[in-house]
């Protein structure tokens, strides 16, 4: 079982190694540092199993949206659930904030998170080209819409209680 703690200095240099391992354009130590140091409007977890760091996820809000700014697991961890978890952990933040939508990007070539982001009734509500500028891949920009409502909160329940049958 995971656990979503917050994203502090001390633990960016592990983040990078994943963004490194992850992202073929990783967000440098700089942009970590500097959404880090906004008190408002953002919210970085990372994910442990025990003391490991597996994962990690950022939010922005404004107004009643969430932005999910940035997800990943680490290679070795993947396929275990984990990125489940991390939006599980996600969606509740943004819940618990106030926010009534969740937007991301994600690349159009990306099948594996496009599918975990539809179980969480994330669609494609538009394309932004060239996107990801080093390989000059579009990304789909995806949104979940209601996340305040009765009927996402037991969508939310559901795949908890998937996740829980699978543990």
């Amino acid at each position: 079982m995971i656990e979503l703690v917050r994203m502090r200095r001390r633990d960016l240099r592990r983040v990078m190694a994943i963004e490194h391992a992850v992202f073929p354009e990783p967000w440098s130590h700089g942009v970590f540092v500097s959404e880090l140091s906004l008190r408002r409007g953002r919210a970085y977890r990372v994910a442990r199993i025990g003391k490991e760091m597996v994962g990690y996820v950022g939010l922005m809000f404004v107004e009643e949206e969430a932005h999910v700014t940035t997800v990943a697991v680490a290679p070795e961890h993947q396929g275990r659930g984990i990125g489940t978890q991390i939006m599980l952990g996600a969606v509740r933040i943004a819940q618990d904030e106030g926010a009534r939508h969740v937007s991301l990007e994600v690349a159009v070539g990306n099948e594996r998170a496009q599918g975990l982001y539809r179980r969480f009734g994330f669609m494609p509500v538009g394309v932004r080209k060239g996107y990801y500028q080093l390989t000059g891949e579009d990304a789909f920009v995806m949104w979940a819409y209601d996340i305040d409502s009765p009927g996402y909160r037991e969508r939310i329940a559901q795949i908890e209680a998937e996740e829980a049958r699978r543990a």
